[in-house]
């Protein structure tokens, strides 16, 4: 039986959630083994977008991938949003939106989302979101059981708040707690 490894890291904003570049038209992108030397068979559970941040987990263990996925696994997002984001909006951000997934609507399922009154502190990103002139903005916390993609951003942006800045803060019970960007943590299992 194989020892396999496990890891929780914050990922940057900048990096593509794999580990090795199978596209010809993006070459010069960051990976994730830049980060660190990772065991062989290394991979990512599930995705975050180029520009998203936050949580991400790495394993060598397949069937740890497939559990971590699946829709029982709550995963948690922070969302910067532009404007200041109405209680109407979560509302219907909470019982579910009409999106787009591969050219086709889909009604996400009803999900748990709420304001953030206070602004987190998360670090500091290699790109500036905007400055106030551009208008106020606010943050938002939702937690989805599903993962289509870039499914956090199509959500705001079907209530009338597009999305800045998205962070991942938790997958099941694990949290990015004081992780800063880039940081590796390596864990016995995952706490899901």
């Amino acid at each position: 039986m194989q020892d396999h490894k496990h890891f929780k890291i914050y990922k940057p904003y900048g990096y593509l959630s794999q580990f090795i570049n199978n596209q010809n038209s993006r070459r010069n992108k960051k990976l994730l083994g830049e980060l660190s030397n990772f065991p062989e068979g290394i991979m990512a559970i599930g995705r975050l977008d180029e520009d998203s941040e936050g949580l991400l987990f790495l394993t060598t263990d397949g069937k740890m991938s497939e559990e971590v996925r699946g829709r029982k696994v709550e995963k948690e997002y922070y969302v910067q949003v532009d404007g200041v984001i109405s209680n109407e909006a979560i509302t219907h951000l909470q019982d579910g939106v009409l999106i787009g997934v591969n050219g086709t609507k889909y009604k996400t399922l009803p999900c748990k989302a709420s304001r953030v009154e206070k602004v987190p502190n998360f670090p500091e990103r290699s790109k500036k979101i905007r400055d106030e002139r551009h208008g106020p903005t606010s943050w938002a916390s939702i937690t989805v059981t599903e993962g289509k993609f870039r499914q956090i951003k199509k959500m705001t942006a079907a209530v009338g708040f597009p999305t800045l800045r998205l962070v991942r803060v938790r997958i099941g019970n694990e949290t990015i707690e004081d992780l800063q960007a880039g940081a590796i943590q390596e864990i016995s299992s995952f706490s899901i």
